[in-house]
């Protein structure tokens, strides 16, 4: 039997529907807190509609030992159920409109504890002026950090790979950035293959392009690392700050329009 790919069935079912890519539907449901693996078993059930182990594993290459495994974590999650009928299970995938539960539980969850967080985080007198971040979570603290202080943003050495590594964040980002009227000064060494609002950008000649990039906002300098497991050093202090705006100021003469 024929089975339509989940685009083309939904394109069918509506042909006014928006679709993207699977990597992007990934990257959406690792957000929610799947696993990639979850992932792959969740959208093939919705691809598939009720099914048992063997069709689950021919459709995700997932061996069916560990397929047992990930169904019980999305049933406990509630995105999947199951009957069975002649000691065999089916498993079936319900509503999608489960994810946006989830994300309400989370953000629930989040508000209930904040007051708690806020005051462990006030107890402590003496400020890091230096901390270290490690991976897509500690770079979305970094930016996070940028919208509170509310202040122009200088960033050497704007780079693709950061708009690849967080599609999904950097449209909320830059949305949130919008409303609070945040500006921006980039310095890059390539064309950015997409716009950012509320920004002046210059460039440098190619040769000088590295995977580094350095963002300047307030009183602090953020030091990012982009590659596939990112790394970033934020140092809280005036002088130092300074001295980048001056260092960022002189390139910014150089660059071209």
């Amino acid at each position: 039997m024929f089975i339509p790919s989940l685009e083309n069935y939904l394109k069918h079912k509506n042909p006014d529907i928006k679709m993207t890519n699977s990597s992007s539907i990934n990257a959406l449901l690792e957000e929610l807190g799947l696993t990639d693996s979850e992932s792959k078993v969740y959208l093939a059930l919705l691809e598939l509609g009720a099914s048992p182990i063997g069709s689950i594993t021919k459709k995700t290459g997932i061996h069916r030992r560990n397929i047992y495994d990930i169904t019980d974590r999305l049933i406990k999650k509630g995105l999947i159920g199951y009957i069975t009928k002649n000691n065999i299970k089916t498993f079936e995938a319900v509503n999608p409109s489960r994810l946006r539960d989830i994300l309400k539980e989370k953000e629930k969850n989040l508000e209930d504890n904040f007051p708690f967080l806020e005051e462990l985080f006030s107890r402590t007198k003496e400020k890091q002026e230096t901390n270290f971040y490690k991976g897509k979570a500690g770079l979305k603290a970094v930016f996070q950090d940028q919208l509170e202080q509310n202040k122009e943003v200088l960033i050497i050495g704007a780079t693709p790979q950061a708009e690849e590594l967080l599609p999904f964040y950097f449209k909320w980002y830059d949305q949130t950035r919008i409303k609070k009227r945040i500006q921006m000064k980039i310095i890059a060494y390539e064309a950015l293959p997409y716009k950012i609002p509320l920004s002046e950008i210059r460039f440098l000649p190619g040769k000088y392009s590295n995977p580094l990039a350095i963002n300047i906002f307030k009183d602090k300098v953020a030091i990012i690392l982009w590659k596939k497991d990112p790394l970033a050093i934020v140092i809280k202090n005036d002088e130092i700050a300074s001295s980048y705006k001056k260092h960022f100021d002189f390139l910014w003469k150089q660059a071209r329009k």
